[in-house]
């Protein structure tokens, strides 16, 4: 096959590789994709992993952040359905009713008794801050005046970590046990700076734009994102892995949906020492463990209404979670992990058989871990949902290594592009006011390794693209 003429290649097919992509070719320039996998959508990616008819989400499924992402309210995208859920999410407690993340601010608060002016002065004031805040969040090089206000509130609290937040300013274990659960989201010990930021934001969302899921499945985003690249011109290819600049044809720019890792390894003899090594000490975090499921029926939660949510946190108490969370950064495997489920059915029943249901959920992993957690992860289902097991009619488990093999992007299972710590934030992937530029000209970052970091909100690509739009024509070529 013969790949000529074009003026933009974006290496990676995920969301962000997929945004850059489709950006370049809004402006104009002619765009090759390429694909190391058979499929593109890298964690947009849908398949029958337990049996027929059963369609469960690889990686992404509840994305609030692409909703209300600047990148993608930028794009039309025909064929993608939203299905909210009619409760965003849950978080069962023992012996009693679960707390309840409802679309509506106000009535999540009153069910909350003592900590309703809490919630509604913290997460109400993040979901309050509207548009105009989360585009600070996802895009803070270009912060807006009007923002300053609003953003430095946020950041007041989002810095703290999570457990210091939740036990200053809630004072119910209900409160404390819901915020702990958004918070864990985050991958990191809950005691780490800026952990809280994650917990605001998440259950911000929940107000402000709701949890959806894309009807049919995740991978139907990545079509529309791909069938609006061939739209405007641009191809991509499948099959086709990419090990050394040598192996991309010759184009103006360059952009890697990629980790430092690959990062380095394709382009590394090209990159000046310092920057390579700068690379080369990016840290990965935790990795992950998914069980997905095909299940008879809906799940058997103690609390029925648990069964309104797509987006379920199990493990208890904020310190239950907290330990947890703590025991991971140790290198450690929880006996009673802190565990994100997802019952996708629940917003869309297209995703099985009629009267049948889809299940996923995952825990946290040191990275690399080998360690099999799925009767752990399902002893917490049972904790909260006794008779699960009776439900399974199969199971697809995927551990850190299939994760990886997989999306080469989740390294040791990370699905996060790197850890989330407040000081690798800051230098994601290595310090500069245009993290997503490199110093070779030409050639660019655009992975979840980039800010914003983690999520389907295809920001690092579209920052990534600004900045190739906006640049004079490369001096050196980014080629072998």
């Amino acid at each position: 096959m013969t790949l000529t003429g074009y003026d933009a290649v974006v290496v990676g097919s995920g969301p962000n590789g997929l945004v850059a992509a489709v950006a370049m070719a809004e402006a104009g320039r002619r765009v090759l994709v390429l694909e190391a996998a058979s499929r593109w959508g890298g964690g947009l990616r849908t398949e029958e992993l337990t049996l027929p008819g059963f369609a469960h989400d690889v990686c992404a499924t509840v994305l609030p952040l692409t909703v209300a992402s600047p990148a993608f309210r930028a794009l039309p995208l025909d064929g993608v359905g939203w299905d909210h859920p009619a409760t965003p999410a849950a978080h069962p407690l023992d012996g009693r009713p679960a707390v309840l993340v409802h679309r509506d601010l106000d009535r999540t608060a009153a069910a909350l008794g003592r900590d309703a002016r809490a919630w509604r002065a913290t997460v109400g004031a993040t979901a309050r801050g509207g548009r105009p805040l989360v585009d600070t969040l996802l895009a803070p090089l270009d912060l807006p005046p009007h923002s300053v206000f609003r953003a430095a509130r946020f950041g007041a609290l989002g810095v703290l970590p999570a457990t210091a937040m939740a036990r200053s300013v809630f004072r119910t274990a209900d409160a404390r046990a819901a915020f702990a659960g958004m918070a864990a989201h985050s991958m990191l010990d809950l005691r780490a700076p800026s952990t809280a930021g994650y917990g605001l934001l998440l259950a911000g969302l929940a107000h402000q734009v709701g949890w959806p899921v894309v009807h049919g499945g995740s991978q139907r985003l990545a079509d529309a994102l791909v069938a609006r690249l061939v739209e405007l011109g641009g191809e991509i290819v499948t099959d086709h892995p990419v090990r050394a600049l040598a192996d991309i044809p010759p184009a103006a720019a360059v952009l890697l949906d990629l980790t430092p890792r690959q990062v380095v390894a394709i382009a590394g003899d090209r990159l000046p020492s310092s920057y390579r090594q700068r690379l080369s000490r990016f840290r990965y975090g935790p990795g992950v463990f998914k069980v997905d499921w095909a299940l008879a029926g809906p799940v058997p939660w103690a609390d029925p209404a648990v069964g309104d949510a797509a987006t379920v946190h199990l493990g208890g108490t904020l310190e239950e979670i907290a330990a947890g969370e703590r025991s991971v950064a140790r290198g450690g495997h929880p006996d009673r992990p802190y565990v994100l489920v997802v019952q996708p059915c629940v917003a869309d029943p297209s995703r099985a058989p009629a009267g049948k249901q889809t299940l996923w959920a995952y825990c946290h992993v040191p990275n690399g871990s080998t360690v099999d957690m799925t009767e752990r992860i399902e002893a917490q289902l049972e904790r909260f949902a006794p008779g699960f097991r009776d439900r399974v009619l199969a199971r697809h488990v995927m551990g850190p290594a299939a994760m990886q093999e997989h999306n080469a992007n989740l390294v040791g299972g990370d699905i996060g592009g790197g850890s989330a710590q407040l000081t690798q934030f800051l230098r994601r992937p290595a310090y500069s006011l245009r993290p997503w530029e490199t110093p070779l000209p030409g050639l660019y970052i655009c992975s979840a390794s980039t800010p914003p970091g983690a999520g389907v909100h295809g920001m690092g690509g579209w920052q990534a693209a600004r900045l190739a739009l906006s640049a004079k024509p490369a001096r050196v070529t980014v080629q072998g």
